[in-house]
């Protein structure tokens, strides 16, 4: 019993003697004060206690501390010295503790793993850091497994694990397919906690090849991928047809899909334990499988979900609570229910906790000989374990002092010395973590100091409170009085308040409040005193304040402010337009003391404030202006109308209601119609739509109305200069569900691949629906065999994929609408077709007939439609050239082609080049692509007309010769059989004279013309033949000389004598003469010609022209019948007056015409719908002169044309 006594006894007294502990001393954060006055070590700034660092990078780990004298550092690495100079891959920041450890230069992540502690130490103690646990992040590869294929029957469960790698820290899971695509999730499908995809019932849709998991590491920016996983859902119907196939009649078929009450997929089990941290986030999950769908509903035993802080996430299947507490303990029961039944699953949770503060210990800074407490009190569960630590080191080992005593949670200092400063951790400490603070004790012996600036001058309004500072410092604590003047009295009395911190408060300041206030500091270690000036101002007043106006429309209107105020402030007016700005417009007028508006408008009326500030006091004061029509003019304004009011819904019926409203002012301008518009605020809210119009003259109408829509009306007025402002919505009225009216549009039936059958249709729209819980019922049966309907229901959607069809069968087809009310009317049946596939055979008997040298016709027989497998789209023929028969060279093969749609047993083959070897085959086409070719089919097609020669040059020219060489024809389209040259002279007035003509042999290539006129202009006309006829033909011209001035030849005598009668009479003066009236002749008579030709008269030399016309050249008719054949001939352009010969005595040859000959479809041309082609040969060959035209100009023939249907 004594011993109880006296432990009693020593608590009340450690009771009283901290009840009469001086408070500790407040240091001013004053920066000239803090430099100068001695401090021990604060940690500012460190690394989080669980630092992850990128291994990539190098590794910053914080530790900055301030003190006085700026304290030094040192690191601990896994509770040992950590020597810094002997690393030189660690390097420590100038005037911190911070350590960087250069990774990217060489050194290793993994090799700095550890637990490391920062020490900042001065002469007046030492703090610490948390333990820094540095651990470099993790993006492991995942692991290489073999993923069997998941086949799963319609309505089954499935899990699809991820087992992501594990990570530091661990990844985020999601999941994607190939194209990088979120995988839809739902109440059916979702994403557990752990990362596993749960299917509560597998659909056909659920079946592809690449479910994918990806795993994404924050910390280092990567993304893992997991390898595809493959999914293949059997529906029952396939399941059966594969049954029926290969077992007996007497075997038992699949069931078909079955309802299932729900079971749980996680947590396994009836029941599971939970523990969570406080302040943590509480994550609970439970998924359900079961056909339909289960839902899931949470629950709290014996008490209620947090109303705040409760939310539910991945379709009810999480139960997420934040910032958790041990309140929040207990049993928490997930609930899965479907129509057949339900499971649960009850998680008991208990809260635990790291410690967290109660009370956090505080710096101390005492005077000597002064008591005082630190106090650590922390809590948790389990409840922590409170240590102190002095200087980093236990407390226990610590260096002893006589002024401290260690009592639990606090340590008591008791007549405090300068020795006694130093730095206590307190460290809090449960299975959970830790909390470590450090709180310093300063002892400080500083007589007064006065932080207050001297002589600072405080203004104040009269009649308000005056607050004169004096910030003070001192160890001991010092004492302050208050003195007016300089040696006045010291202040006391009501009429003052004294705050701790040294302020003096006058709370009502007066004129002759103003003057000089001492403030006095003492302690036993000095004295300090500072004066401040007060100055109590006259308060702003307004004399003469705005008032309330009314003005017409575009008048005038003024506001006045006069205000009074102290001589010695500079006082601002403000003016606002309704608490803001006034507009910025030039009618807006703002005097010294006054607002003017000119030619005011209706959009000025509002509220006028006049603000008066000053440096101490702010005055307002507000009028009202209210702007009236101006006197009415007699001019009428015409304006739209406005809106109709006062909308109302009677005789509401589940399809029609009666609408009526009061229509709004004309403005001049009768009213023509209205027009009505509603808002389904069910399904388009905010949307308005078109409902009917009625006349300007009717103010009711019924309406009809379609179930299961939420309306609202409103109504527009229109007259001839536009429509009104819409009107306020009527009330809402939502109709009542009825079954759907009408089924969906557009019902298509196209395989997308030979074994389905895709279905399509529109779906219908929100308020088409008719009621909630839209779907629709899909039906499908093979035409013409004895086969019963095939059903589905399907979600809201508008495609349903049929599998497992034969190819290219025609199908029956129907889409019905239901809701949850029943079902549409039975909707029309429509035919669609199975998948096609390619055609099995090609086509047989391919014939070819050649038409002339560059046409052919091709027939075939038709493929049975039975082996087409699809829809028959036509036939293509692939042609292309072997060889040339003329020149026996082979060539780069161009396949041609020409597609002839529809049934169709022939096709003409166009553009093809004569003497030549062709080879075809043909191949049917349906939506799939191509069949088979048939075996390639050989013909020849026959010879042709040649092209001109490939050129045509003169040269050698004599008095009486020339020398011509020609080159073959760039296309002889045959064997040639001869050269055919025709020339003819041309004189001086361009009259051309007789013909000429010269049969050469074929295997010539030049010939020399004797006998010529010298100093003569000729004309020659040269083409090659075959046995089927002329080529198109190439012209030149040339000149012989005019004598042999210029030729060296071996007699030397003649030359002399021809040279001598040149110079002879080119030195007579006769001779120049004639030579200039000549010139001087010519010169007048191309005026003439010139002045003629613009005219469009005839030149003489034309009508002698035409006198010599030869028939053998004229060109071929174009209605002869004569097939043209494809030529490259060169066409030369005619011979042109005045331009006969240059001056440099050279022959031009002529430009040339070709024409080609396009044909076929698609690639080669154009064809009819029975095959045929559409289109012309056309060739052009150069007419011979002849009479009757009507230039001198040489004419170009064109070879005739014909068509082909």
């Amino acid at each position: 019993m004594m011993k109880k006594r006296s432990i009693s006894a020593s608590k009340a007294s450690l009771v009283l003697f901290l009840c009469q502990m001086i408070s500790a001393l407040d240091v001013p954060l004053d920066s000239k004060l803090l430099e100068e006055l001695s401090q021990p070590p604060t940690i500012t700034q460190q690394s989080p206690k669980d630092y992850i660092v990128d291994p990539r990078e190098n590794i910053v780990i914080q530790c900055e501390a301030k003190g006085k004298p700026p304290p030094s550092f040192s690191w601990t690495r896994n509770g040992t010295h950590f020597d810094i100079d002997k690393d030189a891959q660690v390097t420590m920041k100038p005037n911190s503790g911070t350590l960087v450890v250069n990774i990217m230069n060489g050194g290793k992540a993994e090799a700095y793993e550890g637990v490391y502690q920062c020490t900042a130490r001065n002469e007046r103690g030492a703090a610490i850091s948390n333990n820094i646990v540095i651990r470099p992040s993790r993006s492991p590869l995942w692991t290489k497994e073999k993923l069997e294929p998941n086949h799963v029957r319609e309505g089954d469960s499935l899990v699809l694990h991820c087992r992501p790698p594990v990570g530091l820290p661990p990844p985020i899971i999601f999941w994607m397919d190939n194209a990088f695509q979120r995988l839809p999730q739902s109440e059916r499908v979702s994403q557990g906690l752990n990362g596993d995809l749960y299917f509560s019932n597998v659909q056909p849709e659920d079946t592809r090849e690449d479910y994918i998991c990806y795993a994404r590491f924050n910390h280092t920016q990567t993304i893992q991928q997991k390898q595809p996983i493959s999914v293949k859902v059997f529906s029952m119907d396939s399941l059966n047809d594969t049954i029926a196939a290969n077992l007996s009649d007497t075997d038992i078929y699949a069931k078909p899909v079955t309802e299932r009450q729900p079971i749980l997929l996680t947590p396994t089990g009836s029941t599971s334990t939970k523990v969570e941290l406080r302040g943590n986030v509480l994550l609970l999950e439970c998924i359900a499988a079961g056909l339909p769908t289960p839902v899931i509903r949470w629950i709290k035993e014996g008490g209620e979900l947090p109303a705040n802080r409760t939310f539910f996430e991945n379709f009810k299947k999480t139960l997420k609570i934040t910032d958790v507490s041990e309140a929040d303990s207990g049993n928490y029961k997930c609930i899965a229910r479907n129509i057949l039944g339900s499971a649960h699953h009850v998680i008991s949770v208990t809260v635990k906790a790291a410690p967290y503060w109660i009370t956090a210990p505080r710096n101390l800074v005492l005077s000597p000989g002064e008591d005082g407490t630190l106090i650590c009190r922390a809590n948790g569960n389990p409840k922590p374990n409170i240590s102190w630590l002095a200087n980093g080191v236990p407390i226990s080992i610590a260096p002893e002092d006589p002024s401290r005593k260690v009592d639990g949670d606090t340590i008591i200092f008791s007549h405090v010395q300068e020795r006694s400063s130093a730095v206590y951790q307190c460290n809090a400490s449960n299975e959970y973590g830790y909390l470590l603070a450090n709180a310093f004790v300063n002892v400080l012996a500083e007589p007064p100091r006065i932080l207050t600036p001297a002589n600072k001058l405080y203004q104040v309004i009269a009649d308000s409170p005056a607050l004169l500072d004096c910030a003070y410092f001192g160890s001991p604590k010092p004492e302050i009085e208050w003195f007016r003047g300089v040696k006045g009295s010291i202040l006391r009395g009501s009429e003052y308040i004294f705050h701790d911190n040294g302020t003096l408060e006058i709370p009502v300041a007066q004129k002759d409040s103003t003057g000089t206030y001492t403030c006095v500091a003492r302690n036993e270690l000095g004295k300090i005193q500072n004066e401040v000036q007060l100055e109590v101002k006259d308060p702003t007043m307004i004399i003469k304040q705005p008032e309330y106006k009314v003005i017409q429309r575009y008048g005038q209107v003024s506001f006045e402010c006069i205000i009074k105020h102290d001589t010695t402030l500079l006082p601002t007016i403000i003016w606002l337009k309704d608490n803001g700005e006034l507009p910025d417009d030039e009618r807006f007028l703002v005097g010294k003391d006054n607002l003017t508006i000119m030619n005011v408008t209706d959009k000025d009326d509002g509220t006028y404030t006049c603000i008066v500030n000053t440096t101490l006091d702010s005055v307002s004061a507000s009028a009202v202006l209210t702007v009236v029509a101006a006197p009415p003019t007699p001019a009428i304004i015409y304006a739209r109308p406005n809106p109709p009011f006062d909308l109302e819904l009677t005789g509401q019926l589940e399809r029609s209601v009666e609408l009526s409203w009061i229509p709004g002012d004309e403005n001049n301008s009768p009213i023509t119609s209205f027009v009505i518009e509603y808002e389904d605020g069910l399904h388009e809210p905010g949307v308005w739509h078109y409902q009917t119009e009625v006349p300007g003259t009717q103010t009711t109408v019924q309406l009809k109305l379609s179930p299961y829509v939420n309306y609202s009306f409103r109504v527009i007025a229109v007259n001839e200069i536009g429509r009104s402002q819409p009107s306020e919505p009527s009330e809402q009225y939502l109709t009542k569900s009825a079954n759907p009216d009408e089924n969906p549009s557009n019902v298509q039936g196209i395989g997308s691949e030979p074994d389905n059958l895709v279905i399509t249709w529109e779906s219908l729209k929100g308020f088409q629906s008719n009621g909630p819980g839209l779907q629709y019922k899909v039906s499908w049966r093979q035409k013409d065999v004895d086969d019963e309907w095939t059903s589905v229901i399907v979600a809201n959607v508008s495609k349903y994929i049929v599998s497992g069809t034969p190819t290219f069968v025609p199908y029956e087809i129907k889409v019905q609408a239901l809701n949850d009310l029943g079902y549409a009317p039975e909707p029309s049946e429509v035919i669609g077709h199975s998948g096609e596939d390619l055609p099995m055979v090609a086509p047989g008997n391919v014939q070819v007939h050649v038409i002339n040298s560059t046409l052919a016709k091709v027939h075939w027989d038709p493929v049975p439609l039975k082996t087409v497998r699809g829809h028959l789209q036509g036939y293509k023929v692939y042609y292309w050239k072997v060889q040339s028969l003329s020149r026996r060279s082979r060539r780069h093969v161009e396949k041609k082609i020409l597609t002839f749609r529809g049934n169709k047993t022939f096709g003409m083959l166009p553009g093809l080049e004569p003497y030549s070897s062709y080879k075809l085959n043909v191949r049917v086409v349906n939506g799939k692509g191509e069949g088979p070719a048939s075996p390639d089919k050989v013909f020849k097609t026959p010879e042709g007309v040649p092209s001109s020669p490939s050129f045509l040059k003169i040269t050698n020219p004599t008095l009486d010769s020339l020398t011509l060489e020609w080159g073959l024809p760039t296309h002889p389209n045959g064997i040639l059989t001869s050269y055919i040259l025709k020339f003819q002279p041309i004189n001086n007035t361009h009259e051309l004279g007789p013909l000429v003509e010269i049969r050469i042999p074929a295997n010539e290539s030049s010939l020399i013309l004797k006998n010529l006129n010298y100093s003569t202009r000729y004309k020659f006309y040269f083409n090659a033949q075959t046995s089927v006829g002329s080529g198109s033909q190439i012209t030149e011209e040339a000149v012989t000389i005019m004598d042999e001035a210029g030729i060296l030849r071996p007699a030397v005598g003649a030359g002399k004598a021809m040279a001598s009668r040149q110079v002879d009479i080119a030195t007579q003066g006769w001779f120049i003469g004639l030579m200039c009236a000549v010139a001087l002749l010519i010169l007048i008579l191309l005026i003439v010609c010139f002045i003629r030709r613009n005219k469009g008269g005839k030149y003489p030399v034309k009508e002698k022209e035409d006198a010599h016309a030869d028939p053998e050249i004229q060109p071929m008719k174009e209605d002869d019948g004569t097939f043209g054949e494809y030529s490259d001939a060169e066409d030369h352009k005619p011979l042109k007056k005045g331009s006969r010969t240059p001056s440099d005595r050279t022959v031009k040859k002529e430009d040339s015409d070709d024409s080609l000959v396009d044909y076929g479809e698609g690639v080669n041309g154009q064809f009819n719908e029975d095959g045929s082609f559409i289109g012309q040969y056309s060739g052009k060959k150069e007419k011979e002169p002849a009479e009757g035209n009507e230039s001198s100009e040489a004419p170009s023939p064109v070879n005739a044309m014909n068509s082909f249907v």
